[in-house]
């Protein structure tokens, strides 16, 4: 699926926040092979940049842990940040900043039992908006 799509249904999960739904399907496209277009990819990026703990609580059913800028961007491939930033139009320091925001409630809204769900992210999303 292409950057923009996933973006747009994002952005409706997350109440038409286009804006986090578009960084958030941008970075998924940037990660791409290391993890298709999957929840588990991207958590699985996330935690191997050291945030397993917040992506713990992202996914539980408890508070989700807040996430910097600094943080988002010691964890993701300079690249990925690099792409997202550019389908955005701001510095990769930014698109870190909007990731950090973005991120805690987008898998917070794609995992609402408490665990990863299977399937593709159109399919996550598609089960949530119903």
């Amino acid at each position: 699926m292409a950057d923009n799509d996933l973006g747009s249904l994002l952005g409706g999960l997350l109440g038409g926040d286009s804006g986090a739904g578009k960084l958030v399907g941008a970075l998924i496209g940037a990660l791409g092979s290391g993890g298709g277009e999957s929840l588990d990819g991207l958590l699985h990026q996330l935690q191997e940049g050291g945030l397993g703990g917040k992506t713990g609580s992202w996914v539980g059913t408890g508070p989700n842990e807040p996430l910097t800028g600094p943080e988002v961007a010691q964890a993701l491939p300079y690249q990925a940040l690099e792409h997202v930033a550019g389908k955005a139009g701001v510095s990769p320091e930014e698109a870190a900043d909007q990731l950090a925001a973005a991120l805690p409630k987008t898998i917070d809204k794609l995992t609402p039992g408490g665990q990863v769900p299977e399937g593709s992210l159109e399919e996550l999303i598609a089960r949530q908006q119903q």
